[in-house]
């Protein structure tokens, strides 16, 4: 009798995974769809947390759900229990909801447009103004409709200061690119205005942000808490991962290069509203202290 003693030492084979069946492109689609609801989150849908579960365990159905969300146009940010599957959809995918198409929506004047899509970069800048919040997972930041307001003004003294100390022109078309465009309008720009009845003006700076904030708020990215100095929000984590995207445009970048927003001394993020008469009373801008 021989022994093989190659067979004797032989180790063991890996196990090979089931394959995948029918009912888990199900489980993989119904992920995906639940990224898709800007609004849930694991915590509140036991089927959804389990899905995060089994992404997060399962590598095999992690890359099918990858798979069925590139099927469908759409970017896996992260997968997690505190944002979901958190998705973003690319240009040509049916989901893109592109800001042309809310600007055109939010307003019939080409101006104003442009107005909305400042308002969202300032919010952005606003909520993670550091490079620190947006990498901490655990941050939330802060925003206020004035708040907002009252530091787009800051940065439209600051470009005017920059453009006076340049001898450039003073007055640019409000079509052109960048935000030097920009300053001279949203300055002239009534902060509130109000009807007959009170009510705050569409077209007023505060009423664009205030639309601004509520188009992100119906896409899963803020949270109202209160209607303090304009109606105040918090981010999402939804939201940070947007806006990690953003942090490398031009147009971020040039807003935050302002100065209006200090990330020197790490003992707060903002600076506080200044007395200027330019400023929206009561602005509430924001701390957020290490």
């Amino acid at each position: 009798m021989t022994i093989n003693h190659d067979a004797a030492w032989a180790p063991e084979a890996e196990p090979v995974a089931a394959p995948l069946t029918p009912a888990d492109v199900a489980d993989a689609a119904r992920l995906v769809s639940f990224g898709l609801q800007a609004k849930l989150l694991p915590a509140r849908d036991a089927e959804y947390a389990e899905l995060v579960r089994r992404y997060r365990e399962d590598p095999p159905f992690a890359r099918l759900a990858d798979a069925v969300a590139t099927g469908m146009g759409l970017v896996v940010l992260e997968v997690s229990p505190r944002a979901g599957m958190a998705v973003a959809a690319d240009e040509d995918s049916v989901f893109a909801v592109r800001m042309g198409d809310y600007s055109r929506r939010a307003a019939s004047e080409s101006t104003d447009r442009f107005l909305h899509g400042l308002a969202h970069l300032a919010v952005a800048a606003l909520a993670f103004p550091r490079p620190e919040d947006l990498a901490d997972d655990g941050y939330l930041g802060r925003v206020t409709v004035n708040g907002v307001d009252a530091f787009v003004r800051q940065a439209c003294r600051r470009l005017e200061e920059r453009a006076e100390a340049q001898g450039a022109v003073t007055d640019p078309a409000s079509d052109a690119p960048g935000l030097e465009a920009a300053w001279r309008v949203w300055a002239r720009r009534s902060s509130t205005g109000a009807t007959k009845d009170a009510r705050r003006l569409a077209g007023s700076t505060t009423g664009i942000v205030s639309k601004a904030v509520l188009f992100l708020v119906d896409s899963g990215f803020l949270q109202k808490t209160s209607d303090d100095a304009g109606g105040t929000f918090r981010t999402t984590a939804r939201y940070q991962l947007q806006v990690r995207d953003l942090a490398g445009s031009a147009a971020m970048a040039e807003l935050t290069d302002l100065g209006v927003v200090p990330v020197t001394d790490g003992t707060a993020t903002l600076m506080p509203a200044d007395d200027s008469d330019e400023l929206v009373a009561d602005a509430g801008l924001p701390f957020h202290s290490l």
